[in-house]
């Protein structure tokens, strides 16, 4: 993995201590394939979005089974939550928008247990270390590496705290080593583990930091840029030049360059507008625009509320802290527009 300096750091934190145990799972090919995705879901390949730099979906698998080693030592969960997102397509959640699953993002989650079965290496290393294929394949049956919104998981927090780096510029390395430093491993109101703050001023400022990047994940633009690109590898897709099977094949280059060198001129001129396109050149309004691009669709509000510790019981910082409650709520009821659109005329192909 070429890393650059930062995220050495960043992951250092996360484990000071790397489980050398966990590089044999991290370098299987299925696993390494991830290192061509992105985790900006392709808005890294437009003027609209200028990210710090490239964030992989293996960087990120890697995070968040460091942060569930680092609070459990347990292999199974670990190894489960490296592979959560082992079946990620091309363009990532971009592909669920593809689906119609634009509101809570899951559609392709189902393809892991077959890739984890298909795949020798992986197989191999599990069969060695005595693990059963149900154990890891679900990173969902494990609380600490997954749980429903908007409880605090190692998955939530990891693209938390790496989108607050190199996404929306939030805090420094400093800033994450003291919230990271804070969290401990608490029950919650169902008497189920969850990560949770030990320190309410930590938390409070944590949920206030975050806040200014929640709206990055839903805003016009973002939602925008990811059904474009859904409707572009759609049309790309009807009308014969790339498979539902090469999104879990190639890298998002190489889907690029497939679309850069197809034959359909009207399909990679509609490509190179996005890629040129600005902020400016976006479209927003209740009221849609049949003379250009132009889309409605609604995508998933990614927050967390999560547990403190407070005088020695455990409460959500939503109910006991005025400042992280104007912060949620006003995430909660920000109102986005209807119709949103790029400036040049593109009609995907239908079925």
């Amino acid at each position: 993995m070429d890393l650059n300096e930062e995220i050495k750091k960043y992951l250092e934190i996360l484990s000071p201590e790397f489980p050398k145990w966990l590089l044999e799972y991290i370098h299987a090919p299925e696993m390494m394939r991830l290192n061509g995705i992105g985790m900006s879901c392709g808005t890294l390949y437009t003027k609209v979005y200028n990210d710090k730099y490239y964030y992989s979906s293996l960087t990120h698998s890697v995070a968040v089974a460091l942060i569930i080693w680092h609070f459990t030592n347990d292999k199974k969960q670990t190894i489960s939550g490296l592979f959560h997102d082992i079946a990620t397509p091309t363009f990532k959640h971009c592909i669920d928008f593809m689906n119609g699953d634009s509101e809570h993002q899951e559609s392709t989650e189902e393809r892991t247990e077959q890739i984890i079965r298909n795949s020798k290496e992986i197989m191999s290393l599990l069969n060695r270390d005595n693990i059963k294929v149900e154990e890891i394949s679900d990173y969902h049956i494990y609380p600490i590496a997954d749980n429903d919104t908007p409880r605090l998981s190692a998955d939530r927090f990891e693209y938390t705290l790496s989108g607050g780096l190199y996404q929306t510029r939030i805090f420094e390395l400093e800033n994450i080593r003291e919230y990271y430093n804070n969290i401990t491993v608490l029950k919650n109101e169902d008497n189920i583990d969850e990560l949770a703050f030990q320190d309410l001023k930590i938390c409070e400022n944590f949920i206030h930091d975050i806040s200014k990047l929640w709206p990055r994940w839903i805003e016009d633009e973002d939602r925008l840029c990811m059904q474009f690109i859904a409707d572009i590898v759609k049309s790309m897709n009807i009308k014969g030049y790339i498979s539902v099977d090469d999104l879990y094949k190639y890298s998002e280059q190489e889907v690029i360059q497939i679309i850069q060198s197809c034959d359909d001129n009207y399909i990679k001129e509609a490509f190179l507008n996005f890629q040129n396109a600005s902020r400016n050149s976006v479209y927003k309004s209740d009221v849609p625009n049949n003379d250009i691009y132009c889309t409605s669709v609604k995508g998933k509000k990614r927050y967390v509320n999560p547990l403190v510790n407070l005088n020695g019981k455990t409460c959500r910082i939503k109910d006991v802290s005025d400042v992280a409650n104007t912060d949620i709520t006003n995430f909660l009821n920000k109102k986005y527009h209807k119709f949103v659109g790029f400036n040049f005329d593109f009609k995907p192909y239908q079925n």
